[in-house]
């Protein structure tokens, strides 16, 4: 078996018990909710005239297991829902199951922090190479300095003073919303530039905040990378600086990768208070709004989507450094 192949499975292995780990604590946290929502729900269906039998069912729709069978086996049949990718159905949007609530909501989260992610992460490693090697100077304490404050400053602070700023103050831009309901959904110009207008503050919100992260890591990494004997015995030898100065950026971005895949995985998660802000339909704001109205099985679920997706990326990650950094895979092959 191949190097690669034996990490993935590790991996792989680990995943599926850290899946299991976190859908047994969702699975009792859920459980003991103060006020257990199942046994409310129950007896409302009851009161509502249903027959305790049909209002057990009905409540097993909705959270994927029966409120009325011992704790055992409400558990193996929310483990065993899990496995068919059945997570029950939304309390707040009846008839909807989870899983489609979840996918509905994902995909306005993804686009948008995918973009702001990359934007970010490619401005700030070019700007984080010219602060390393321009750090003596005003040019590298300029690009330190805003690196610091915005790395300093919380999502939703930012959030809000673009907000201020740029719907209030001077508003060009929307402040809520993904899509103005005006235009008919569709492939056309007029809903996807409102599509285009809606996501700019959401995605400069995502850029800017983790911008400051990117620009001082990428100018630690070229620090460090400066002080090896590579980069020496070039210099001695006379190599072109232009060359040189590849060579530091491709050995200092390999750390980075790392991080970028990593923050990859966290885009369901990450964006909650500013989805909040300004009422993105996303992953984070449904995961808010599942709590105020709760909708335990869109909650869990959320939980879930979002906990696989860490783990997938942390194996994206490991694998991918392996892949591109020969140095790991021959001090493995050697161990």
């Amino acid at each position: 078996m191949t190097l690669i192949a034996r990490r993935l499975a590790g991996h792989l292995a680990r995943g599926v018990v850290m899946i299991l780990v976190v859908a047994t604590i969702t699975f009792f946290i859920v459980n003991n909710i103060p006020g257990d929502p199942m046994a409310a729900r129950y007896e409302k269906l009851i009161e509502g005239g249903m027959s305790p039998e049909a209002a057990a069912q009905a409540v097993k729709v909705l959270y994927g297991f029966q409120p009325d069978g011992t704790l055992w086996q409400q558990y193996t049949e929310y483990l065993s829902g899990l496995v068919r990718l059945d997570l029950g159905e939304s309390v707040t949007r009846a008839g909807t199951p989870v899983v489609d609530v979840l996918g509905e909501a994902a995909k306005w989260t993804v686009l948008p922090v995918l973009a702001g992610t990359l934007l970010s992460f490619l401005v700030g490693v070019i700007l984080g190479v010219f602060a390393a090697i321009k750090r003596t100077g005003k040019l590298g304490d300029a690009l330190a300095v805003t690196g610091s404050l915005l790395h300093g400053i919380p999502q939703y602070v930012l959030a809000m003073l673009l907000v201020v700023i740029f719907a209030t103050l001077i508003p060009i831009l929307p402040d809520a919303g993904s899509v103005d309901i005006l235009y008919e959904p569709g492939f056309n110009a007029g809903y996807i530039g409102s599509l285009v207008e809606h996501a700019v503050l959401p995605v400069v919100t995502y850029a800017l905040s983790a911008y400051g992260g990117w620009i001082l890591a990428m100018k630690s990494s070229v620090v460090t990378v400066l002080g090896d004997d590579f980069i020496l015995a070039a210099e001695l030898r006379g190599v072109k600086r232009s060359i040189i100065f590849r060579y530091i950026a491709r050995n200092a971005i390999l750390p980075l990768f790392t991080l970028l895949a990593l923050s990859l995985g966290l885009l369901l998660g990450g964006a909650v208070f500013i989805e909040k802000i300004f009422n993105y339909p996303g992953l984070g704001w449904l995961l808010i709004t599942s709590v105020q109205d709760r909708d335990f099985a869109v909650m869990s679920g959320a939980f879930l989507l979002i906990t696989v997706a860490t783990i997938l990326a942390n194996i994206v990650a490991d694998l991918f450094y392996t892949v591109i950094d020969p140095r790991v895979r021959s001090g493995e092959e050697a161990s």
